[in-house]
């Protein structure tokens, strides 16, 4: 059975490859021979696995705004009731991303409205959706934020978590451990003064 330490699919090495290429020159600034050259396959061998980098982008950005939620979805279900202890799991799952993730952040700022519609839309809707299961914790936690504070003290908080594509190379932070503790200390700061 396949578990998370197996080696990647040639699908995830492409996608993997392709958010680090358009992370760094932009989705118009990589060709498919490019992409297909860091996974070790000639440009046209890509259309085995996607019909083309559009596709590439799509399971991008609409892939991560669905693992977040249904990692989200899982935290949430695996929670004791504790609202203390599942906020702080949220966000130690955001600060995974961000910090694991680092050319999707940086993909979805550059590159969403580059999507379809629909994919662009459903992408909004997952997100919508995460952002829901957050507001709904952060009340219970801080019960004397108004729905839309709450709300905008989530989408603040990601806009602190998701700045880490800027914070340097990654080489230049003073390791990952100390950076999620940073960023985790950072994120409850946050919402304890929205209240």
């Amino acid at each position: 059975m396949a578990t998370r330490t197996d080696a990647p699919t040639r699908r995830e090495q492409i996608l993997k490859e392709a958010a680090r290429l358009f992370a760094e020159r932009g989705f118009h600034g990589v060709g498919v021979d490019e992409i297909g050259a860091a996974v070790g396959i000639s440009g046209p061998g890509l259309y085995r696995h996607f019909p083309g980098k559009d596709a590439m982008l799509a399971e991008l950005l609409v892939g991560i705004s669905g693992q977040l939620l249904t990692g989200g979805k899982r935290r949430l279900a695996e929670s004791d009731g504790n609202p203390e202890a599942l906020l702080d799991s949220l966000i130690e799952g955001h600060i995974d991303f961000a910090l694991d993730d680092r050319p999707l952040i940086t993909l979805h700022d550059r590159e969403l409205d580059r999507l379809r519609d629909s994919d662009r839309k459903l992408v909004r809707q997952l997100q919508r959706q995460y952002v829901e299961l957050w507001v709904g914790v952060v009340r219970e936690v801080y019960p004397g934020l108004t729905e839309p504070t709450a709300r905008s003290a989530v989408h603040s908080v990601f806009g602190l978590l998701n700045s880490t594509p800027h914070l340097g190379r990654a080489g230049s932070l003073p390791g990952r451990g100390p950076t999620a503790v940073l960023l985790h200390r950072m994120a409850r700061g946050a919402f304890a003064s929205a209240e």
